[in-house]
């Protein structure tokens, strides 16, 4: 995930993305799988005097052995006001993620028939 400074125009956000993907892909044989940009949203706390930031989601795989530099290289960008690297040790699937079934028995319906 990388929290960009909401001044930036989505070209030069872009233009970012590509650099950093760039860095993964090309030594690495890293592949980016997917980018989704949530776009600009306000953030919990100011991050260098600034209260929004636009949000962009990328998910990649690579080797363990290329983050510490593509993450020090994150880290330079005074652009990029702050970032997460989650590593996945296991296959993503759709199961894991996804909403419950309709019409499933959950136990928060607020009935008192429980109390007496």
């Amino acid at each position: 995930m990388y929290i960009f400074d909401s001044s930036l125009e989505e070209e030069t956000i872009n233009e970012k993305l590509a650099r950093f993907h760039d860095l993964l892909t090309g030594e690495e044989g890293a592949e980016v799988t997917t980018v989704d940009h949530w776009g600009k949203r306000t953030l919990a706390y100011s991050i260098q005097n600034k209260d929004s930031g636009y949000y962009v989601v990328s998910h990649f795989t690579t080797s363990a052995e290329a983050l510490p530099e593509y993450e020090r290289i994150l880290k330079l960008d005074d652009d990029l006001l702050r970032h997460l690297v989650v590593v996945n040790e296991g296959e993503l699937s759709a199961s894991q993620f996804s909403p419950p079934e309709e019409g499933a028995d959950d136990d928060d319906d607020d009935d008192d028939d429980d109390k007496e």
